[in-house]
């Protein structure tokens, strides 16, 4: 599948994206784990929580749904989960294979991970790290890249883990891991990073302790069953924060949008460069601060992205890319690595894209030097990545030419019907077979 999107255009309306990826990943892992019934609301049934929770069925867990993004899980408990009859193929859902591998480890049976060829290229090795300090057993690929074979009835150890870099995932993988474990693991990380897994644990009734940087719990405990109210994911909403930027006359409020501080560097970022996002009706949803967000059409000026920002807006950044090469002046990310090793190397796919549309750019180590200009049309190779679509496809917002996008049957990874929500708010995009 291909966007095909004409030039120009305003955006305008009201919408409420999809759930949030991450949190719907964990809804469906704790749940499972948990003793007695969970009910989420909100769940995203895009490809990669979908084949969470399939792997989650594929051990033995009751989930009815998702039927409108209502799910019930019927925990098994830390001890419930059964061997599955063959390997659990993740598809393209890193964070659910990360993530999944920390649950894994201390299980009494072995277990294959899989996924497409795009996750079976990505490094797997900053969590087989912790999970090997601890006393699991897994065996990978070359390069410690998918499948994964985790071997079970390992005795785990707890342990204090120094992430060596910013990442939810690794952090999320240890912790769960340290369900099974004997004693208290504790993870410190050198920035802050999402925080979706502590919050939920804790809304399953586990304790977690939290100082300064530092993350702890202590294994053996048990999760109760509970309600969930999935925010929409800022990573999405993130397209359209963009779009109504950029695009002259454009006014949107996009609504129930998960703002956890952990996520909105998207939204710091923006401001900074000049951005008029206002937040209303802020509250608070099963331990997740949602508000409706007001976005309308601004002059954006280029800036230095500040280093602390970057963990706090890494999915988000292809968006950026775009906004940056319709702002006046330049724009420089660094510290920024972790985009390398995403689907795709987001920094050299969107540097390619911009300069296939005239934006000139210069692609650094860890980040990228975006000069404001013009797009002019084009046609935009994705690598299969999801994020990379939905980025050109807003560029178009502000280009001179039709711009076609291919290789687009990914978004529904994280965003299905973004192509119609997109039309419905005034991006003139069309869909066509590859």
């Amino acid at each position: 599948m291909q966007f095909n999107i004409l030039p120009g255009g305003a955006m305008s309306g009201e919408a409420r994206v999809p759930g949030d990826k991450s949190i719907s990943h964990r809804s469906i892992m704790l749940g499972a784990i948990a003793n007695g019934a969970t009910r989420v609301k909100g769940f995203l049934e895009g490809e990669d929580a979908m084949a969470t929770l399939a792997a989650f069925r594929a051990m033995g867990v009751e989930i009815e749904g998702p039927n409108h993004g209502n799910v019930t899980i019927h925990g098994v408990g830390l001890r419930g989960l059964r061997v599955p009859a063959e390997a659990l193929d993740l598809g393209n859902a890193g964070t659910g294979m990360r993530l999944i591998c920390g649950l894994l480890a201390g299980q009494d049976f072995d277990a294959e991970l899989t996924g497409d060829a795009s996750l079976c290229s990505r490094p797997m090795g900053r969590v087989i790290d912790p999970l090997t300090m601890m006393g699991a057993n897994i065996q990978s690929a070359s390069g410690g890249r998918p499948p994964l074979i985790i071997r079970g009835g390992q005795q785990l150890r707890s342990i204090h883990y120094e992430l060596p870099m910013a990442s939810a995932q690794v952090k999320s993988c240890v912790l769960l891991a340290g369900l099974y474990s004997e004693g208290r693991t504790s993870v410190r990380e050198p920035g802050p990073s999402r925080d979706h897994t502590e919050r939920m644990l804790r809304g399953f009734g586990y304790s977690v302790q939290s100082n300064q940087d530092a993350i702890a719990l202590v294994g053996g405990g048990s999760l109760k069953g509970c309600d969930i109210d999935v925010p929409a994911d800022i990573s999405s909403a993130a397209f359209f924060l963009v779009a109504a930027s950029i695009a002259p006359d454009s006014e949107l409020m996009l609504t129930h949008v998960g703002i956890n501080p952990t996520r909105i560097g998207v939204i710091n970022v923006l401001r900074l460069m000049g951005a008029n996002i206002t937040f209303h009706n802020k509250r608070e949803v099963g331990g997740e601060p949602v508000a409706d967000l007001h976005v309308r059409s601004a002059q954006l000026k280029g800036i230095d992205i500040p280093v602390d920002q970057v963990p706090l807006a890494i999915d988000e950044f292809p968006a950026l890319f775009i906004a940056a090469a319709c702002a006046v002046g330049r724009t420089i990310l660094r510290g920024a690595e972790e985009l390398r090793v995403k689907e795709s190397d987001r920094i050299a796919a969107m540097a390619e894209g911009l300069s296939t549309l005239g934006i000139t750019n210069e692609v650094l180590e860890d980040g990228i030097i975006i000069e404001g200009g013009t797009f002019g049309g084009g046609v935009i190779k994705t690598y299969h990545d999801h994020r990379i679509a939905m980025s050109f496809a807003i560029a178009a917002l502000r280009a001179t030419g039709e711009i076609t996008v291919l290789d687009c049957d990914h978004v529904a990874t994280s965003f299905p019907g973004f192509d119609s929500l997109a039309r419905s708010l005034g991006l003139q995009i069309h869909t066509a077979a590859s």
